[in-house]
């Protein structure tokens, strides 16, 4: 996979929507000295290139049951790879990373009930062949939280060979 190519133009409409994605066209068009097409377009080609998307984040303070862990996968590390995708594929795991460290892998999981975290995340992560050892955090104070960090990769991009 190729990296983006983007120019000084894209980072500045990237910055200003990261800020407020409600700014209109014709602001963002004025603010960069540019025309209300130029901008139209170049977001539409961010959108189809993936590398934007408009989305309403949700706290959680809206439920007050939701929970965020956090589990850190000791894998073999030939299979890494392969017990990544295989934790990505679990309802409750909303991010996989493949990283250095004590553990190889971390999984994130937002759940109401510990009893669902253990059956359907840190149980069966632990039951995939390759992995020895699974170590599980639960968050039980948010102090600070970006949501501007949410979406890092493609909506269901999942780990390819050669990644």
């Amino acid at each position: 996979m190729t990296a983006p190519q983007l120019d000084d133009l894209d980072r500045q409409l990237i910055d200003i929507l990261s800020k407020d994605a409600r700014v209109s066209n014709r602001k963002i068009a004025a603010d960069l000295g540019v025309t209300e097409g130029t901008v139209r377009g170049r977001i539409k080609r961010l959108q189809q290139d993936g590398l934007i998307a408009f989305t309403a984040i949700t706290g959680f303070s809206l439920s007050n049951h939701a929970k965020l862990a956090f589990i850190g996968v000791q894998a073999e590390v030939g299979s890494v790879r392969d017990v990544a995708r295989q934790i990505a594929e679990m309802p409750l795991v909303t991010g996989v990373m493949i990283t250095m460290g004590q553990f190889n892998i971390l999984a994130i999981c937002v759940f109401d009930e510990l009893e669902n975290l253990v059956e359907q995340a840190s149980d069966p992560i632990l039951s995939i062949s390759g992995v020895h050892h699974v170590e599980t955090s639960i968050a039980v104070k948010t102090l600070k939280y970006n949501p501007r960090v949410v979406r890092i990769t493609e909506k269901d991009r999942v780990i390819e060979n050669g990644d």
